[in-house]
This record gives structure tokens, C-alpha cells and sequence, in this order.
């Protein structure tokens, strides 16, 4: 009996499942949607289209989550095309649970941008104070956004401030002052006995008035503080001076010598490599973007021999794996040219190398895995921003 009662509970589940398999299936669009994401979000650190199709009764459900409305529609198209007809369930982001609160800006002076919604996750990125992000959704205290350089990541509440649209547009187009200095503090008065936060090179804040030595500002959370005259300037005149040239390259470089490596850093507590290439060149009002296999497909090529005669401070020498005919080549470091034989990168820390095998700091690890040298400095290209030209501030 016991057996029996084993044999016809088998059966009712494996009918049930197959009955379950007709109702809802996966099904072989595999392909389409994988030419969609090629050609809409090649770079997934950049650009979200998580989506997939089941079978249910005939029809198509699209499921899954994406910031790319144009991705979806072309795939309804392609569906369509083969006289598919489809149910759409995709979360187009910003999610609507956000009830309009899509921007927000960094409140603090380096907000630790996250791979997942958990602080034990992989540091991505960094996002300094003043940065304005666009909020796409909000899961347990954590917020997924998107930087001006197109990165997503997570970050926790404490980084942000989620603002309005008028209050966002407010901020973006009031004066303000950027943070000069490598690293300091603002105050709650000008006897600077009482610190508000600490502050790093790039910190932007809205200015409320001048005083005796300070700049009296607000923080994106409302905030009043005060910032030294002598640490900072106000934005509008810094980047109307903006000049990035090669010389001034190398000196903001320089600033940075020593400042501790950090995957994921790109502010001046801690950088990985091309966080610092990144945080060089958005202190002469550019903003490049974040990782050294996505730096390296900006600008114009200007050697890949080791001719470095050729090369000008400020140019970005890019390290890797190079092909072969069964794997593709792999970026793993970036580092800038500041002349005279010689790189800064951060490796272990920020340093100075030398490709000179005579030197006493010559480089022979990154020499043997160099790939190629890009200039990025006054090109034009769609994933270079000049502040000057289009601003992140107005």
C-alpha cells in the first residue's frame, strides 16, 4: 500500500508539472534579446537591460527591469516581426514607487558607491559631494543610481539627498563653491571649533554668503556651513579659468602623490587607478569615464609600439593582457603621462614610474604588459564631458 501510495503521488506531481510547463515556459528568444542588449547595453556597468520572455498560453511575457525604453521597444518590434504576440511586464526605470523623487545629489564628502544594496559589497565607485545622480530605485534603505559618467551603483541613504524636480533644479542652478584643497573640514562657525564634515578635492557646495575669511554654504540636506576662503573657490569663476593643459595636469597629479590605493576610489582618500586618472582630469573640468577598459575606448590613439617620444604629459597609458587568437585583450591599469620617461598611477599608491630601464623607479612589470597610449585631453567624443561646455552644474 505504501509503495502504491509513493507511485500515484509521483504521478500527480509529474503531471502537474507538466501541466505547469504548457501554462508558463521558457522559451527561445534568447537571441533576439541578446542582440537587443548588444546593441542598446554592451556595458552593463553603464547601462541596465535585464530582461527576459516566458510562454504563457500562447502569449509572450516580457519580464525583468531596464532604463532603456528604446531597448524595449525594439525588442516588441523584433517580437513583432515574427507575429509574436507579447504581453509587456518590464519595469521601466526610474521605478514609479519613487513617486517622482528621480535625482538626488551626494551629501557627504565621498559616498561609497556599492555593486549591491549591502555595505559588504564590492566598492564600484565613489561619488563626492555636490555630485547630482539620477535615482532609478530604492530596495531596504538603499537607492540605485546612475553618475554623470553613466555608472550604477548603489548607494545607501546617508549618501544622498533626494530632492523634488524644482528643488533639484533649484540647487543645479544656484551658485556655489568648489572644495580646491586635497583633503580638510567645514566648520559650524568661523572659530572653527566644532567641524560640520570633512571635505576633498572636487566637494561642491551651494554658497549662501561671504564672511570675514569663509564662504558660508549649504549642504544638499540644508546643512549651513563654513569653508575657508583659502580651500576653495567659487565654481563659476573656477571653471571659467578652466585651461586643461598637459602642464596643469601634471601638477594637479602631483597633489595626489601618496594618497592610498582603493579599489573603487575615486576620491583623494583612496583611488584605484583609474579613479585617480579620473579624478586628475575632473580637477581641470572634465569628467572621463570610470573604469581604465572603458577610459581606454575614449580619445585618440597615439601609440601602441612603445614609441613614447611621442607621447605628451597628460596622455593615458593603458596595461593589460593583449590578444591572442583564443582570448580577447584585457585593460586592467591605466596611468598618465607626465614626461621625461616617466607615468603617475596608483599602484599600491599614488607613484611615479619610469619606463627608462636605467631609472631607479623603472617599471619593468607594467613596461611588459603595456597595450597602448590614448589622448583624451581637448578630443571630442561622446563619453568626455567638458564642464565647460556642458556643465554637471549650471
Amino acid at each position: 500500500m505504501k509503495r502504491l501510495n509513493t507511485i500515484v503521488l509521483g504521478l500527480f506531481t509529474f503531471l502537474l508539472f507538466e501541466a505547469c510547463g504548457e501554462q508558463t515556459k521558457q522559451i527561445p528568444f534568447d537571441d533576439e534579446i541578446a542582440a537587443i542588449k548588444t546593441k542598446f547595453a554592451p556595458d552593463k556597468r553603464v547601462a541596465l537591460f535585464d530582461v527576459s520572455a516566458l510562454q504563457q498560453k500562447g502569449d509572450i511575457i516580457l519580464k525583468g527591469e531596464s532604463n532603456l525604453p528604446d531597448a524595449l521597444d525594439a525588442l516588441k518590434g523584433k517580437l513583432a516581426t515574427l507575429n509574436v504576440r507579447v504581453i509587456d511586464s518590464v519595469q521601466l526605470l526610474p521605478s514609479e514607487a519613487l513617486d517622482g523623487k528621480t535625482q538626488a545629489v551626494i551629501n557627504i564628502s565621498v559616498a561609497n558607491l556599492r555593486s549591491n544594496p549591502k555595505h559588504s559589497a564590492e566598492l564600484a565607485t565613489q561619488g563626492t559631494l555636490g555630485t547630482p545622480v539620477k535615482v532609478l530605485k530604492e530596495a531596504g534603505g538603499w537607492y540605485y543610481i546612475q553618475t554623470p559618467d553613466k555608472y550604477l551603483s548603489w548607494v545607501d541613504d546617508g549618501g544622498i539627498t533626494l530632492m523634488e524636480p524644482q528643488r533639484f533644479e533649484d540647487w543645479k542652478t544656484g551658485d556655489k563653491i568648489i572644495y580646491t584643497k586635497t583633503y580638510g573640514h567645514a566648520y559650524v562657525d568661523s572659530g572653527e571649533n566644532e567641524v560640520v564634515s570633512d571635505l576633498v578635492a572636487g566637494n561642491v557646495l551651494e554658497f549662501v554668503k561671504l564672511a570675514a575669511n569663509h564662504f558660508v554654504v549649504a549642504y544638499p540636506d540644508g546643512r549651513i556651513a563654513m569653508v575657508r576662503f583659502d580651500e576653495a573657490e567659487s565654481y563659476s569663476g573656477w571653471i571659467q579659468k578652466m585651461d586643461p593643459t598637459p602642464e596643469n595636469l601634471v601638477a594637479t597629479s602631483k597633489t595626489l602623490t601618496g594618497v592610498p590605493y582603493l579599489w573603487g576610489g575615486t576620491s583623494t582618500k583612496g583611488m584605484d587607478c583609474s579613479g585617480f586618472t579620473k579624478t586628475v582630469y575632473f580637477l581641470n573640468g572634465m569628467v572621463i569615464p570610470r573604469d581604465a577598459s572603458q577610459q581606454v575606448h575614449t580619445g585618440r590613439q597615439i601609440d601602441e609600439n612603445r614609441n613614447f617620444d611621442h607621447l605628451k604629459k597628460g596622455d593615458l597609458l593603458f596595461f593589460g593582457r593583449k590578444a591572442t587568437d583564443s582570448t580577447k585583450e584585457k585593460v586592467v591599469h591605466v596611468g598618465m603621462w607626465i614626461g621625461n620617461d616617466e607615468f603617475i598611477h596608483a599602484s599600491n599608491m599614488v607613484r611615479v614610474s619610469s619606463v627608462d630601464p636605467n631609472a631607479l623607479n623603472f617599471d619593468e612589470y607594467n613596461l611588459n604588459r603595456y597595450l597602448r597610449t590614448k589622448r583624451i585631453l581637448k578630443e571630442k567624443d561622446n563619453d568626455l564631458i567638458d564642464l565647460t561646455k556642458t556643465p554637471v552644474f549650471r
